[in-house]
């Protein structure tokens, strides 16, 4: 669906999400995109400040809470945590001692992250503040962190700055993020500034894994980064719907799913 021909609750809908990956967002950048007059997006944000989602302030708006999620180093996307931690416990299988790997930012990445403490003779790159710290210290790994505008939900740095630290890069692995995949749409993200910086990631690496859990399939954000076929692998749970795993074997994508351990 084009974005001009949105109805007002999806438009709202969009703009919210924008704000949970952005942090912030200038009224006339807002009516650009949606291709939607000034007016029309102060009454979209009135709307949303009223349902107590929002700050409004001169020429924009930002998220609420956002100071106190920096402050505190949270992420705001915590839904599926336990499918979250499943998929990341598989994606250790395909990281090996000597990778160069690219963990994306992300709520999903950042289980990845936990997991790969104690490992040795990694190197990891990240946009993800929150996963160089975490890491950092680490004296088997590596850090290496990219430059750009940081992002305050999702503590990463985006942009043309971050997209051109990767130029000339090769490495093993990526293990990329995602708000959305469908068949039509393919990678989605809430937010445009992102589209460089995947892509970017993507070029640099020999194999790409795109880590998800299930309840992003066949949903779709606000901008797109490209076909499926951009991606090697998705690692998922199994909570996949059954005509999801179809298409997408049908289209040749290689599914990986996440299991619960029988005995536990």
């Amino acid at each position: 669906m084009k974005l001009e021909n949105l109805m007002a609750n999806q438009r709202r809908e969009k703009i919210l999400e924008l704000l949970h990956e952005d942090g912030s967002a200038k009224v006339s950048n807002l009516a650009q995109l949606f291709k939607v007059t000034e007016v029309t997006i102060r009454q979209d944000l009135e709307r949303l400040e009223k349902e107590g989602q929002i700050i409004r302030e001169h020429g924009g708006a930002y998220l609420k809470n956002v100071e106190d999620q920096v402050r505190n180093f949270s992420l705001v996307h915590q839904e599926n945590m336990d499918k979250k931690e499943l998929i990341a416990e598989k994606s250790l299988e395909f990281i090996d001692s000597g990778d160069t790997i690219i963990l994306d930012s992300g709520t999903t990445t950042t289980e990845i992250a936990k997991k790969l403490k104690g490992k040795r003779n990694l190197t990891v790159i990240t946009n993800a503040l929150n996963i160089a710290l975490m890491l950092g210290a680490e004296p088997g790994i590596e850090v290496i962190v990219t430059g750009g505008e940081f992002k305050p939900p999702t503590l990463s740095l985006t942009g043309q700055k971050a997209a051109d630290f990767f130029n000339g890069l090769n490495v093993q692995k990526l293990f990329l993020a995602t708000a959305g995949i469908s068949l039509k749409a393919g990678l989605t993200y809430p937010s445009i500034s992102d589209l460089v910086v995947k892509k970017a990631m993507i070029d640099a690496a020999d194999v790409t894994y795109l880590v998800a859990d299930s309840s992003k399939i066949g949903k779709s954000a606000l901008a797109s980064l490209g076909a499926l076929s951009l991606i090697d692998y998705i690692i998922t749970d199994e909570g996949i719907e059954r005509k999801h795993r179809k298409v997408l074997e049908e289209h040749e994508i290689e599914l990986i799913i996440a299991q619960k351990n029988k005995n536990e």
